[in-house]
């Protein structure tokens, strides 16, 4: 069970450091404007918004590797940073769209629950 926890970890932390690019890097463009539903204009207006909320998920991936990098000792730092996804996610659905509750939440509560089994 801790190998499928730290994979489905790992998956987490990757995804987190796909949306910083999407946000800070892609938000303008037409793949970031394309998965977001944006219009040009809205992106344009909206960038410096996405570019922090990209770093705060930069800061999410960061602290999973953290917690990763230090194996068993790491466990402690790893379920926190897992806790501050899910909670992100779960503020996500219910203020943007509940497809965030399946693309952000669900890993990192499969992930926690993974790592409380095993």
């Amino acid at each position: 069970m801790q190998t499928a926890a730290t994979v489905l970890t790992v998956l987490v932390a990757l995804l987190h450091v796909w949306f910083l690019v999407l946000e800070m890097f892609l938000w303008t463009k037409p793949l970031g404007r394309r998965v977001f539903k944006l219009t040009e204009e809205k992106a344009q207006v909206t960038k410096a918004l996405a570019a922090n909320q990209g770093l705060y998920n930069g800061f999410l991936a960061a602290g999973l590797g953290w917690g990763l990098s230090l194996g068993a000792e790491g466990e402690a730092i790893r379920l926190f940073f897992l806790g501050c996804v899910i909670v992100a996610g779960i503020f996500g659905a219910a203020t943007v769209g509940r497809k965030i509750l399946f693309v952000q939440a669900l890993p990192a509560a499969l992930a926690l629950a993974l790592s409380w089994v095993g």
